[in-house]
């Protein structure tokens, strides 16, 4: 019942915006396309401005009428409770116990493993703030 109720809302909301576009502004609008600049006649009726405006009042209380009736058919007495199935799964499934993660070796591999001080880092390593450009030539 609420699913269609929004989808009336919607059908409603669409028919409300095509009929505003449709009205007669103070520029002439679309209405005055149809049945010429000088009359006011769409399809043979002479006061089209007041049905036009007629119409976007039902349709303006429709929705806000609709929206009300819609807020007051939520069921407000669900805590907390979401029906899907991934939720169920998740909450039966249970978590794979992993292994702790090795211990590096304490090999000289790197200057900071070997307590070795930065100034004495392995030769061949790039060290900070020494970049080379293709710009500048090396010496």
């Amino acid at each position: 019942m609420l699913t269609a109720t929004i989808v009336i809302i919607c059908i409603l909301t669409v028919l409300l915006i095509l009929i505003v576009l449709i009205q007669n502004s103070k520029g002439g609008g679309l209405a005055g396309e149809f049945g010429g600049l000088g009359s006011n006649q769409l399809m043979g009726v002479k006061k089209t401005t007041d049905l036009l405006e007629q119409i976007t009042w039902g349709l303006g209380i429709g929705v806000m009428v609709l929206s009300l009736a819609s807020y007051i058919m939520v069921d407000r007495n669900q805590t907390g409770v979401i029906n899907s199935i991934n939720v169920d799964r998740a909450q039966q499934q249970t978590l794979p116990t992993t292994a702790p993660a090795p211990v590096p070796a304490t090999g000289a591999a790197s200057p900071a493993a070997s307590g070795a001080a930065p100034s004495q880092a392995v030769p061949g390593a790039a060290t900070p703030g020494a970049s080379t450009s293709a710009l500048t030539p090396q010496k």
